[in-house]
């Protein structure tokens, strides 16, 4: 089993109280089945997320839009498990719908788990979304700066020079330096 799946497997069957639909859902094999419980009248958020999930991995885009609510959730686990989900699904929306959420201010603390899929996703968006997210926590007493870290280390792993100017400016601050450093190394 997938080490996603089995973790998501583990939270899940914690939050459905192993139930009837929670074992059915994990099992079965029909996507149809699992479509129906994206749209289905009062589904518990466990249900679709697991839904989501499983149809995300599967490469079936109606999965799409479910992902990218659970990509914007205040529990970090469900942003992690569709952020796998929403790589393995490989539709050519995601990189737009993870740079709105990595840049929208209102939702800036759940901004992370958008920037990495941003950089795993390696897409023309990337590189320009990361530098703008980065260019606003590096403002005075900015408080994500585990977002502006990633940005720096994103940077990094995508080599694009024209985060040179970005990389040496995040250099001047304590939390990012190291991080910077290595990606400006990168970039030559």
């Amino acid at each position: 089993m997938d080490v996603e799946l089995l973790a998501l497997a583990q939270r899940l069957r914690s939050e459905s109280g192993g139930s009837a639909a929670y074992e059915r859902l994990m099992a079965t094999a029909d996507r149809e089945e699992l479509a129906a419980a994206l749209t289905e009248q009062e589904c518990p958020l466990w249900a679709r997320e697991l839904a989501a999930f499983r149809l995300g991995c599967a490469g079936d885009r109606r999965a799409f839009e479910a992902l990218v609510l659970l990509l914007n959730h205040r529990d970090p686990a469900r942003c992690v498990s569709a952020a796998h989900a929403l790589t393995r699904l490989n539709d050519p929306r995601t990189p737009r719908a993870a740079a709105a959420l990595a840049t929208n201010e209102l939702r800036v603390s759940y901004a992370l788990l958008p920037v990495r899929l941003l950089t795993r996703l390696r897409a023309p968006e990337s590189v320009p979304t990361l530098m703008t997210v980065l260019r606003r926590r590096l403002v005075p007493g900015d408080p994500y700066w585990r977002v502006a870290l990633a940005c720096v280390e994103g940077l990094g792993a995508l080599g694009d020079k024209r985060a040179a100017d970005i990389l040496r400016t995040a250099r001047t601050h304590p939390r990012l330096t190291a991080a910077a450093e290595a990606a400006l190394a990168r970039l030559n």
